[in-house]
C-alpha cells in the first residue's frame, strides 16, 4: 500500500465529546438523540449508546418482553458501499448459530438508515474488564483459551450450501469479547470484518469448483483490516483470508489479557512465557507469536488439536486479594480515595525517534487532527519495531483510567532515568492501573536507544474551546474563559523539591505549532512558581483546543499564578500557524533509575497448584 494512503487504510476509534468543536458535538448529541428517539417509538425501553466508531453507533435497550438486545446503526453520512457494510456484517453473524455468538434477530433499512438487530451478550467486554481487575489469573487465562478454540473449530468446520466455507471473524480481540463472570462464559461480537475463507490452514485455495479458481478473487484479498493492536502480519499485510488469522487474534487477545497489554506488540519484552502460565500453553502461546511462520501454523494446528486437554488442568483456589496487595509498582503512584468523573487523554511527544525505519513522507504521519491522534489513527505506528509499540500503546493504556499527570522517560547507555507524576482517581483499579505501569517500564528498559519521551495525561472535561470562522482570523476567547486549577492541600515551597522544568530537555522536534514569544515568556515565569501539571495549545483551521492541568503547590503564590493563567487567555489572539504545542511541569525531582533488561524471565505456574508460583 502506497505510504500517502496509510492514513485511509487505518480504522479510527473512538473520540471523546468533550474534544470535539461546538458543532460537531451539537451533531453528535442531535444523532444519539434522534436514535433513541427512533427505537422509544419502537417501543423499546432504557435505551444508551455502548459504542461508537469510524462506521456508526450501538446502542443497548429492552423489549417489551424485557429481553436486552443490541441496535447497530450506520452513519448516514457515509459512502453507500460503506453503509452495505453492516448488511454484509448481519448476513454473517446470522449464519454462524454458536452458543458463544449472539443470535441476530434482525437487519432493517429505515428510509436511508441501516439497522441491525441483535441479542445482547450478558456481562462486559473483556477489555473493560482488564482495565478493572488487571491481568488475568491463570485459570481464567485457559478458561477463555479454551472458550474461544471452540469457536474457531466451528468457524472452520462451517459448511455453505453443501461446501465446506471456513468463516474467519477477522477482529478477535479484548472489547470483542464479552465475558459474563457469574457463568465464567465468553461471547465473540462485532462481526463487521467478519468473511468467508479464501484459503484453508495448508494455504490451499478453497474452491467449489474450477471457475472459482480462474477467478480474480484469488488474485486479492477480501479480508477487512481489524484492529492493528491484535491481527497478525499476514491479515496486516493483506494477504488471502484465512482461518489463521483468527488463531492469531486469539493468541493476541489471550497474550494481552494475561499481561494487562491492550496490544500484542509487548511480546519480545514481555514473552508469554513470563506470565505465570501452565508451562506447556505457554509455549504453545509464545510458538503461536513467533516471528516464523511454520512455528506458528504449527502451534496452531496443535492448540485446535489439544485444547480439550486444558479443560482438565487443576488450579489453586483464588485469594488474589492478599497477593495482590503486597505486589509494588516499579513507579509511584498516588491513589485518591474519592472517585471522580475524569475522561483522560494522553497525548504524547517525542515519538519520531522511536522510528526505526525511513518512513518517507513524515509530514504525512505528524498530520495533527487533535490531541487523541494517538488514538484515533494507528498510522503512527509506521516505522517503529514491535517492542516500541509495545511501548506506545503501554502508554495509551494509561489513559483508559481515570489519571492526571505525566510521565519521562530518559534513555541512556546504562539503562533508563524515568520521571512520574500519576494521580489515579479510582482506589478499586490500583492493581491493574499499578500493573500497566509495570508493562511500561518494562517495555522502555528492553528498548536501547537514547532520547527523551514525554506523555501528558488530562481530563478532557477541563479542555478549552475557541472558534473562529476560518484560518485568516485570530482566536478570540470569551470573556469568561479561564484556566482552572487546584491547590494541594499542603503548600510546598520550591525549595523542598528539585523541579522537573518545562524547558530542561530543549525544543521538541515532533510539536509542530510555535507559540508567540510573548506567550513563551509568561510560560517561562510560570515555570519559576512551584506546581505541577500540563498545558497542550492544539490549534486546528476553526478550532484552538487548550488542554491543562495544573495543582499549584506553593499557596503563597496563588495571586501571581492566576495572573500568569489569565496572561495565557489574553495572548490566545497572538497564536498563529495550525499544530500542537505542550508543556508539562512534574512536582519533584525524584527520578528512578532501571538497568536495560532485554525480557522478563520465565515464570510459569507450579505442576502442583498448592506451591508458590515460581520463577526460573
Amino acid at each position: 500500500m502506497p505510504q500517502q494512503d496509510i492514513k485511509h487504510f487505518y480504522i479510527p476509534d473512538d473520540q471523546s465529546i468533550y474534544l470535539l468543536s461546538h458543532k460537531d458535538a451539537k451533531k453528535l448529541k442531535d444523532w444519539v438523540n434522534l436514535c433513541v428517539s427512533q427505537l422509544e417509538k419502537l417501543g423499546y425501553i432504557d435505551i444508551e449508546m455502548i459504542g461508537k466508531g469510524a462506521f456508526g453507533f450501538a446502542f443497548a435497550g429492552t423489549a417489551k418482553n424485557g429481553d436486552q438486545l443490541v441496535f447497530k446503526f450506520s452513519r448516514v453520512t457515509l459512502p453507500q458501499h460503506i453503509q452495505d457494510r453492516l448488511e454484509e456484517e448481519a448476513f454473517m453473524q446470522a449464519l454462524v448459530k454458536h452458543p458463544h455468538v449472539p443470535d441476530l434477530l434482525e437487519f432493517q433499512r429505515i428510509k436511508k438508515q441501516s439497522v441491525l438487530v441483535m441479542e445482547r451478550a450478558k456481562g462486559i467486554d473483556f477489555e473493560k474488564y482488564s482495565l478493572q481487575y488487571g491481568p488475568l489469573p491463570a485459570r481464567l487465562v485457559i478458561k477463555v483459551a479454551v472458550q474461544l478454540c471452540e469457536i474457531l473449530a466451528f468457524l472452520r468446520a462451517f459448511v455453505f450450501d453443501g461446501h465446506l466455507k471456513p468463516i474467519v471473524h477477522g477482529d478477535i480481540k479484548p472489547s470483542n469479547l464479552v465475558w459474563c463472570a457469574e457463568t465464567e462464559e465468553v461471547s465473540l461480537i462485532d462481526w463487521g470484518s467478519c468473511v468467508f475463507a479464501q484459503i484453508d490452514t495448508r494455504g490451499q485455495p478453497i474452491t467449489t469448483n474450477v471457475m472459482d479458481l480462474m477467478s480474480s478473487d484469488l488474485q486479492s484479498t477480501n479480508a477487512r483490516l481489524g484492529d492493528v493492536y491484535f491481527i497478525g502480519d499476514d491479515q496486516l499485510n493483506g494477504k488471502l483470508s484465512s482461518p489463521r488469522f483468527d488463531e492469531q487474534g486469539l493468541a493476541s487477545t489471550i497474550y494481552a489479557l494475561a499481561s494487562g497489554q491492550s496490544s500484542r506488540y509487548g511480546r519480545k519484552a514481555i514473552p508469554p512465557s513470563s506470565l505465570a502460565l501452565p508451562q506447556e500453553f505457554a509455549t504453545v502461546l509464545e510458538a503461536l507469536m513467533s516471528d516464523e511462520p511454520a512455528r506458528r501454523e504449527e502451534a496452531g494446528d496443535y492448540l485446535l488439536k489439544n485444547y480439550t486437554h486444558y479443560k482438565r488442568l487443576v488450579f489453586c483456589d483464588e485469594n488474589l486479594s492478599e497477593s495482590r496487595s503486597k505486589e509494588l509498582c516499579l513507579l509511584p503512584t498516588w491513589i485518591y480515595k474519592e472517585r471522580r468523573d475524569i475522561e483522560t487523554v494522553v497525548y504524547s511527544s517525542r515519538k519520531s525517534y522511536l522510528r526505526q525505519l525511513d518512513i518517507g513522507n513524515v509530514a504525512e504521519l505528524n498530520y495533527i487532527d487533535d490531541a487523541q491522534f494517538d488514538r484515533y489513527y494507528k498510522n503512527y505506528l509506521q516505522g517503529m519495531g514491535e517492542t516500541e509499540k509495545g511501548f506506545i500503546a503501554a502508554v495509551s493504556r494509561l489513559g483508559k483510567y481515570p489519571v492526571v499527570g505525566g510521565l519521562a522517560i530518559r534513555w541512556e547507555d546504562e539503562g533508563i532515568y524515568v520521571d512520574s507524576s500519576l494521580n489515579l482517581f479510582d482506589p478499586s483499579r490500583q492493581y491493574s492501573f499499578d500493573r500497566s505501569v509495570d508493562n511500561v517500564i518494562h517495555l522502555a528498559r528492553a528498548m536501547k536507544r537514547k532520547g527523551v519521551f514525554k506523555s501528558c495525561m488530562f481530563n478532557a472535561k477541563n479542555t478549552l474551546h475557541v472558534e473562529r470562522q476560518n484560518d485568516n482570523m485570530p482566536f478570540k476567547p470569551s470573556s469568561a474563559l479561564g484556566i482552572p486549577y487546584e491547590k494541594s492541600k499542603i503548600s510546598l515551597s520550591e525549595d523542598q523539591s528539585r523541579m522537573h522544568s518545562y524547558f530542561e530537555d530543549g525544543d521538541d522536534p515532533d510539536e509542530l505549532l510555535k507559540l508567540p514569544n510573548s506567550l513563551m515568556s509568561i510560560l517561562t515565569k510560570l515555570n519559576d512558581i512551584h506546581h505541577t501539571g500540563c498545558i497542550i495549545f492544539e490549534a486546528l483551521p476553526k478550532h484552538l483546543k487548550i488542554h491543562n492541568y495544573y495543582t499549584l503547590l506553593d499557596h503563597s503564590k496563588q495571586a501571581e499564578f492566576e495572573d500568569l493563567l489569565n496572561g495565557i487567555i489574553e495572548l490566545i489572539p497572538e497564536i498563529n500557524g495550525l499544530g500542537i504545542s505542550g508543556f508539562m511541569k512534574l512536582p519533584y525531582k525524584d527520578t528512578r533509575f532501571f538497568e536495560h533488561k532485554a525480557a522478563l524471565e520465565q515464570r510459569f505456574y507450579p505442576r502442583n497448584p498448592k506451591q508458590k508460583i515460581c520463577d526460573g
